[in-house]
This record gives structure tokens, sequence and C-alpha cells, in this order.
């Protein structure tokens, strides 16, 4: 199947260092600060409006299909933040994250299906269940990780049946609802991602969502969990798509991305590298503490597989591995992930702009000419009024413009 290239909106901030520590630190202060040692002077970008369309226009310029935009405390709303840049741009598709706890899903499903008339059909919703306890019972939830997992499945079938244009009936144990609808069925219907190491999160989407994403392991084991949801997922007469969420430090020479990846090592205190392994170690989250496992809080032996580097997770939470190599090295990972079935790579890189840049010029064009990616469009919609494209015409890349791709 076709490659789907997707990108991340830095909706807690940028910087040329790793930004991260709100998701693995109990202390608000640190927020999603960059995490420099002390002395040095990271870089750090505001989430403001301006920024984020700036990354939001260069992703669509460089052929990513969408961006995945976060949820939690340490980041803008992801509704309210991607809506606005729908008219910053005119193909580009927003992953919008949400737990699916906090609102209901008749709510969710009206909210959805009016996002997705108003951006012509750019909607894809990540369902986060939620595996910090903390965070969770930050935000009023107090069920517990299997009792959260059993909610989403309940939640998704309301979803679903609120979009099916007839009023739906659902009695469940976290749920009960009577003729949930809305006013237009969305169409397309936004598709369902969503990600879960556990049995419990497993079982929810082999029976409800459309691709199941997982984090950045070696190839054997993403193959061995990939093969569990196949199974479950043809137990009830179903097939998904699958993803994966990595970052990525691609560059000309393999040298030069391997020094940027010291750099970011280097701006690593020891200190938030051993809060935030305590922190991910205790997790709620399977998948949390399979990030941790990869690399046990150490900074040593970080390439844990032929240009995958554990290093990103010894500060931050979530996603914790890159692709780091040549250009033609990343391609031919990403190849070798592909041929165990991922077929969308949702990537990230500090920062955002620039890393974009790096990959889209560097790495894309080298899985188009091996035949992965599909065509995009090369020009507006032209059912799209006039305002609408005149609005979204992307500007020059100001005031942070792309790195220099020639020898560093």
């Amino acid at each position: 199947m076709t490659l789907h290239l997707h990108w991340f909106l830095p909706t807690s901030g940028d910087s040329r260092d790793v930004v991260g520590a709100g998701h693995a630190s109990a202390d608000p202060v640190l927020g999603d600060a960059p995490l420099g040692t002390p002395g040095r002077r990271a870089v750090p970008r505001e989430p403001d409006i301006e920024y984020l369309a700036q990354v939001a226009r260069s992703a669509e310029q460089l052929g990513f299909e969408a961006v995945l935009t976060p949820t939690g405390t340490w980041c803008e709303d992801a509704w309210l933040t991607t809506a606005a840049l729908t008219r910053e741009t005119t193909r580009l598709k927003f992953l919008v994250a949400f737990r699916p706890g906090l609102i209901t899903p008749t709510l969710a499903a009206q909210m959805a299906a009016t996002y997705q008339r108003l951006s012509r059909g750019r909607l894809l919703l990540n369902i986060v269940t939620g595996g910090d306890v903390a965070e969770q019972r930050r935000f009023g939830d107090w069920l517990d990780h299997d009792e959260r997992y059993e909610r989403t499945g309940e939640f998704l079938t309301v979803l679903r049946g609120a979009w099916s244009g007839k009023p739906f009936d659902f009695t469940g144990r976290h749920y009960t609802v009577a003729g949930a609808t809305v006013s237009r069925p969305p169409q397309p219907q936004p598709q369902l991602f969503f990600g879960g190491a556990s049995p419990a999160a497993q079982e929810v989407a082999a029976a409800h969502v459309d691709t199941y994403l997982t984090w950045g392991e070696p190839p054997e084991a993403i193959a061995r969990q990939l093969d569990r949801v196949r199974t479950l997922a043809a137990a009830h007469g179903r097939s998904l798509t699958f993803g994966i969420r990595l970052h990525v430090i691609s560059r000309d020479r393999a040298s030069d991305a391997w020094a940027e990846a010291d750099r970011l090592l280097e701006a690593m205190d020891p200190q938030v590298i051993a809060l935030a392994h305590r922190r991910m170690t205790d997790a709620d989250s399977i998948g949390q503490r399979r990030m941790a496992a990869l690399h046990n809080g150490s900074r040593e032996n970080l390439e844990i597989y032929p240009n995958l580097w554990a290093g990103f997770g010894l500060v931050r939470g979530g996603a914790g591995t890159a692709l780091v190599g040549s250009h033609e090295q990343v391609a031919e990972r990403i190849e070798e992930y592909h041929a165990l079935g991922l077929d969308h790579f949702v990537l990230s890189g500090q920062p955002h702009l620039e890393e974009a840049y790096w990959f889209g010029e560097g790495v894309r064009p080298l899985l188009a000419a091996r035949g992965l990616l599909g065509h995009l469009p090369t020009r507006p919609d032209p059912d799209l009024p006039s305002d609408h494209v005149r609005r979204s015409t992307p500007a020059p890349a100001t005031p942070h413009a792309p790195p220099s791709r020639g020898p560093g």
C-alpha cells in the first residue's frame, strides 16, 4: 500500500533542544520547556498562531498529508488550534488528538461533523485514552487503566452511531444515550487513529478503529504487535491499517545527523533524565514503560537498531525514538517498517520547522523514487471559494528560514 507521511504540530512550543519535560515531570514549572543544561541557552519558540501556521504551511508545501496535534496539560487545545489553521492551508489534514472520557460521545460527534464540513473533509481523529494517572485525575478522570479502555470502546460505539444518519440508542456501563445523532453526518467520516500496547487497548483497536498506531521499536517487536492486533481484528471480522510515531534527524551525511543527535543528548540535564525515567517506569501506560525500557535511563547504547535512536525518550514522554542517519538510510528504515505493514508515518523533529525541510527535501524524494508515495494535489481544490484560496496561499517561511542544505 501507499505510504502516508504526516508531520507534528508543536503546540507545546518548539526549540532547538528536546521539548517534553511536561510529559515526564510532576513539576508544573517545567511544563514543556526545553531541557537544556544549566548555562546553555536553548532557542524556545512560543506556540503562537503565526509560528504554528508557518509549520503547517511548510508541512503542506513539503508534501505531508496531515499534522498530528497533541492533547494534554502542556499544549494548546487541539480542536481550537487546528480549526484556526484550516484557514492557513488548503489541503493539509489535521489529526486531532483528544481524550474520549472528558466529553460526551454525542458532543464529540457533533464537533467532528461541524469540523469536517467547515474544513471540507480535512479532519482525522486520534483517540487518546490516557496513560498518566496524574494527568487523568487533573481532568477529573478517576477510572483505572482497563476501565478507561472499556469506556473508550463504548464512546466509539456511540460516536459512530451518532454519525450513522439515524437516531442511535445505546446502554452501557459508562454511557447511556437515546437518539444520539448529528444534524448532518460528516462526509467522509473522519478516520479514527488509536494507539495502546496493553491487551485492553488492542482489543479496542481491533473492534473500533481504522488505524492502529504504535511507537517506534525495533522491527521485530513492531511485527509482534501488528500480528496480535491483526488476529484480534480478524476475530471481529475487521481489518485495520497501521502506523508508527517517530522523531527524525535526517541529513545529507550520516555523520551530520549523528552529530545533531549528540548535540541534543548533551543538552539533557542528568537530573531531568533521572526524574523522567522514574516517572515513565512507574507509568500506567504499558507503551510508556516499553519506551523507557529501550534505554533504562542510560545515555549509553542508545542506537537500539540500525538508525533507531532512543535518546528522545530519556526526557520526553510518549514517542521516544528517532530515525537518525543520512537521507538514504532514513528512507531505507522507513521502507523496512513499511514492509511490516505500516502505512502511516507520523514524524517530528526539533525544531519542527527546520526538520520538516530536512525530511521533506531529503527523504521524501527518495521514497517517491522507490514508488512508495502517491501523488499529491499540485493546486488547491477548484471547489474551494477563491477567497479561501487567496487567504491560504503559503507565505514565505519567516522569521525562521529552512536550514542550509550544504555540507555541515
